[in-house]
């Protein structure tokens, strides 16, 4: 371990340097490539030297918490959870929190893997996986959940879940299982029907998204890799989403060139599916961005060969055919935001925030000179699109100095009040529940 941490500070010290003759060369991007048309950098030469920056994870202090918007509150929903992840609300209330990990699987190809590793485990992105979900209830309707229960143990990295019937559904890394569902029910204990299979590794979450006719889940899978480096056959069946048809059973690609999607909602108006998609590394602080857009049945979004429509990556073997078919986002939310959580928020949910649109909870960067992400932010819409710059719904996971992780904001859900926002912290091992200040 001691070699481990060693080698992973000098890894930093050179990424550091790299970064401070980025500066001297006017090539480090201070503008976030943000909205409908963004300013994109040109792609800085790579493959020299290795930029590796994350914050040590550290936790909240007793009474210490996020900031949010004006007119807002926040509190613990729930504490002292173990890496929860991802949310998901119940008709009845009650809510359940998938808690789960990054493991490390195989052994380390390069040294830069050895340091890696070694800085997301002190930025407790890497360890043992909990495997859990949690059901949390606020019977009493107070904003803290009073009760809590294993409602699921011993799967396989789970994240995405949802309730259609009496069918409860888990995107483990591995495949899509269904549970036997009792309303009000706080354990399953009946063994999981395997729906559909995926290769595990790489970006593990899966998360879900059912259709509005309750007739097929939608299912997020990250590519293995930053750019296919392990080759293109090991990407077959990945960086896409799904559609999965609860009937047959029959599972098909319904978008692909998606490197990381994993936040999924439904946008009413339309009736459009949208997602928040991890963009590539190495290319520099801002290029490409992280985005949100809609996705088109058959639509192909680029990656590994391209980015932000049919800007080429040049380090990746081309497929002309491809680039030409790739489809331009719709948003751009910053480089290396780690844009994950996505959920729709109709206006008025919270005070202040009086128009409808997207919430995205950005786990934030590792990889660039300053920091980015570390927060919750608003998306406004108008007539089905993005109509307006972010807005800041809770900040203050990162200390000032860039040192330290008091949080990182995943999962975002509305609360079961309809008034509020349950936002997962996989480092502070809470989920906050933000509403009105009074």
């Amino acid at each position: 371990m001691a070699f481990h941490d060693s080698l992973a500070r000098a890894v930093a010290l050179v990424g550091a340097a790299a970064i401070r003759w980025r500066r001297l060369q006017g090539q480090v991007q201070r503008t976030p490539a943000v909205g409908t048309a963004p300013q994109i950098p040109a792609a800085l030469a790579q493959g020299r030297i290795p930029t590796l920056k994350m914050p040590t994870a550290q936790g909240w202090a007793a009474g210490q918490m996020p900031s949010a918007a004006a007119g807002l509150k926040v509190n613990a929903f729930a504490a002292g959870l173990k890496h929860p992840r991802w949310i998901h609300v119940l008709p009845n209330g009650d809510v359940t929190v998938a808690e789960a990990l990054q493991q490390a699987s195989g052994a380390p190809r390069t040294l830069f893997d050895h340091a890696m590793r070694a800085t997301m485990r002190r930025a407790a992105a890497l360890g043992e996986s909990p495997n859990r979900i949690t059901l949390l209830r606020d019977a009493d309707g107070d904003g803290v959940a009073e009760q809590r229960h294993a409602l699921l143990e011993n799967l396989d990295q789970p994240f995405g879940m949802a309730l259609l019937g009496d069918t409860f559904y888990v995107g483990n890394t591995d495949g899509v299982l269904a549970f036997p569902y009792t309303p009000g029910a706080t354990r399953i204990a009946a063994p999981g029907r395997r729906l559909a299979s995926f290769k595990p590794g790489g970006h593990w979450t899966r998360s879900l998204l059912a259709s509005r006719d309750g007739q097929r889940l939608y299912v997020g899978v990250g590519s293995l890799s930053n750019i296919a480096e392990h080759g293109f056959e090991a990407e077959e069946g990945r960086a896409c989403i799904y559609e999965l048809d609860l009937r047959t059973q029959h599972c098909r690609i319904f978008a692909a060139g998606l490197r990381n999607p994993v936040g999924m909602a439904w946008e009413p108006l339309t009736g459009r599916l949208w997602t928040v998609v991890n963009e590539r590394d190495g290319l520099g602080d801002e290029t490409p961005p992280d985005y949100l857009t809609s996705v088109s049945d058959g639509g192909f979004y680029g990656w590994p060969y391209c980015y932000w429509g049919q800007t080429v990556d040049e380090r990746v073997p081309q497929d002309a055919a491809l680039v030409a078919r790739a489809l331009t986002p719709d948003y751009a939310l910053g480089g290396h935001t780690a844009s994950l959580g996505l959920c729709w928020m109709p206006a008025g949910t919270l005070p202040g925030f009086d128009g409808d649109g997207m919430v995205i909870g950005q786990h934030g960067s590792w990889n660039r000179s300053t920091l980015s992400g570390y927060r919750v932010v608003f998306v406004p819409f108008a007539d089905g699109r993005p109509a307006g710059p972010p807005r800041d719904i809770l900040w203050g996971f990162l200390a000032p100095d860039e040192s330290v992780s008091y949080g990182r904001p995943v999962g975002v859900a509305i609360g079961p009040d309809g008034r509020s926002l349950l936002v997962a912290d996989d480092v502070g091992d809470v989920v906050w529940r933000v509403g009105a200040a009074a």
